[in-house]
């Protein structure tokens, strides 16, 4: 599998804020603990061995056995967790949403951007180890977000009305939906695989979080991968001090406002990601995840009749606290009080969010993880890379804007030129004796002089177009071939990996599909593969 690597920020898909930090700008460095090179993690280690008690540990260990009862644990799998017992044991982590047969298939690459970092790290720091894990985002309740995958260009969507955390949905009319999918499937082994995986997760299961564990501990068992719940009851319990401080301190809507302030004051291009509330926590129970706000000393749960005195929430939070839900300000915090994490891997969106936290870790004196970009790649066959060469097309071109594209392409195979920057400097040469002339003259001719030059670049300008217009009416065929090659590549005019599912290549390569990508993707690389799949 050929690996080729263009830099994030020439793909012009990532933000400035991201390619930024992925340049260590001085700027940035005050919203991250230290940025993720092989060398720098002893001291996170360290750090964070300092700051994670046993007792956490054990809380932990005792949480996963539980959530592991109901599955066939891999032995991979269930030496990762009772090695998280072990004060020499650090995890590195990727968060996820419960998206339908995994959704998109950038969620493969944050699970094996995962498991690689934790084998590099494992072979830089022998006395340590190193466990991947991945959080489910099992309390979530944006269904529409997660309801659907796309297969060759359709949606394979699960019509249901749900309300509350998408964790404890039941699993009522995925049978229609593993109709309607087995229905576009051949019968290879391949394809009986993935029908047989989809029937196992989804038509066997109570819930979609259990499903979702099925689903990715069958895909990633080999490797040890640990699949965190946070919707426990006894790693919330671990949290209460926390809970405590958002309901009566509000302490993260102050530091996160600060930061938000902070990065746009740095430049006007950085999208603040998340904006925070008063109160940064939702109230679970059955069918209902809401906000919990305050008014005038009164805890309530919008869109219900719950309320309670801060005494009585307090009470509440002690008896109950698997009722409190931390929303995507407190999310963060809550996974790295009870995990011992060193590395979170996320999007590019994600990262984005996580720079605006490190003030509130701060405050709270949780420390904080450092942020690695997940490995992001486009997956191209032979006979695609054949047909780039034959039109001539490098893969980095089809980076492009589609119009951008095809007027490279135009420029390039056109016989005759067509860019007429020669022209526009030779004009402008011209002019510039213009303009002396005038000087020793009458100033007042300058503004004559100026309006008669911008008309003539802008004649050149409307020439050029007109002419490149032409041409591409001509070429049309040539570049008709291109834009396809493209549209394939770049479903949508977007990244592959954020519009196909990992069950299109499944069909291709089976289950080699993943060995191939653990062996191939570097995640300390910090670029954008293109891997050429055989």
């Amino acid at each position: 599998m050929p690996t080729d690597c263009i830099p994030f920020r020439e793909t012009t898909y990532f933000s400035s804020l991201i390619c930024d930090y992925l340049d260590e700008h001085n700027a940035l460095k005050p919203f991250y603990n230290r940025f993720p090179k092989l060398e720098n993690f002893e001291a996170q280690i360290r750090e964070k061995q300092n700051a994670f008690t046993s007792e956490t540990r054990s809380v932990l260990v005792q949480s996963l056995k539980k959530q592991y009862e109901s599955v066939a644990t891999s032995e991979a799998t269930q030496k990762h967790i009772d090695l998280l017992a072990d004060t020499n044991t650090f995890t590195v982590t990727t968060g996820h949403q419960l998206n339908l047969f995994t959704g998109p298939l950038y969620f493969f690459y944050k699970i094996i951007s995962t498991i690689n970092l934790c084998q590099q790290l494992k072979a830089a720091y022998p006395k340590q180890n190193f466990v991947p894990v991945y959080w489910m985002a099992t309390e979530d309740h944006d269904f529409a977000e997660i309801n659907y995958f796309n297969f060759r260009g359709q949606k394979v969507q699960w019509d249901r009305n749900a309300s509350g955390a998408v964790g404890a949905l039941e699993l009522d009319g995925l049978d229609h939906v593993y109709e309607a999918f087995a229905s576009q499937l051949n019968s290879t082994s391949n394809a009986e695989t993935l029908k047989s995986l989809f029937r196992s997760a989804y038509l066997e299961h109570q819930n979609l979080a259990d499903a979702m564990r099925y689903l990715v501990h069958t895909l990633f068992k080999d490797y040890g991968l640990v699949i965190v719940d946070g919707d426990d009851r006894d790693l919330k319990r671990l949290f209460i001090p926390y809970i405590e401080d958002e309901l009566i301190n509000q302490t993260s809507f102050e530091k996160v406002s600060q930061s938000n302030e902070q990065l746009n004051s740095l430049d006007s291009n950085y999208k603040i990601q998340v904006n925070p509330r008063a109160i940064n926590l939702f109230y679970i129970a059955e069918n209902i995840r809401e906000r919990i706000v305050e008014v005038d000393g009164v805890y309530s749960v919008l869109n219900t009749e719950l309320t309670w005195s801060k005494e009585e929430l307090l009470k509440h939070l002690k008896e109950a606290p698997e009722n409190f839900s931390p929303n995507v300000i407190m999310r963060p915090l809550f996974q790295e009080v009870i995990l011992p994490n060193l590395c979170y891997i996320g999007g590019g969106g994600e990262l984005a969010y996580w720079l605006q936290l490190k003030s509130n870790f701060e405050a709270q004196k949780v420390m904080f993880p450092m942020l690695l970009l997940r490995n992001s790649v486009l997956l191209i066959t032979e006979k695609q890379r054949e047909k780039l060469q034959k039109l001539d097309v490098s893969v980095n071109d089809l980076f492009l804007n589609q119009e951008d594209l095809k007027t490279k392409v135009t420029q390039q195979i056109s016989d005759i030129q067509i860019d007429f920057s020669k022209q526009k400097a030779h004009l402008k040469t011209q002019f510039e004796d213009l303009y002396q002339l005038a000087a020793q003259t009458d100033n007042s001719f300058k503004g004559a002089v100026a309006a008669q030059e911008r008309k003539q670049i802008k004649g050149l300008e409307h020439l050029e177009k007109r002419l490149l217009k032409a041409q591409k009416r001509k070429l049309s065929d040539y570049l008709e071939r291109v834009v396809l090659l493209q549209d394939v590549l770049f479903p949508g005019q977007s990244l592959q990996e954020r519009h196909m599912n990992f069950s299109e290549f499944y069909l291709e390569y089976g289950s080699a599909i993943i060995p191939k990508l653990i062996k191939e993707l570097e995640p300390l690389k910090g670029e954008f593969s293109i891997l050429t799949v055989q």
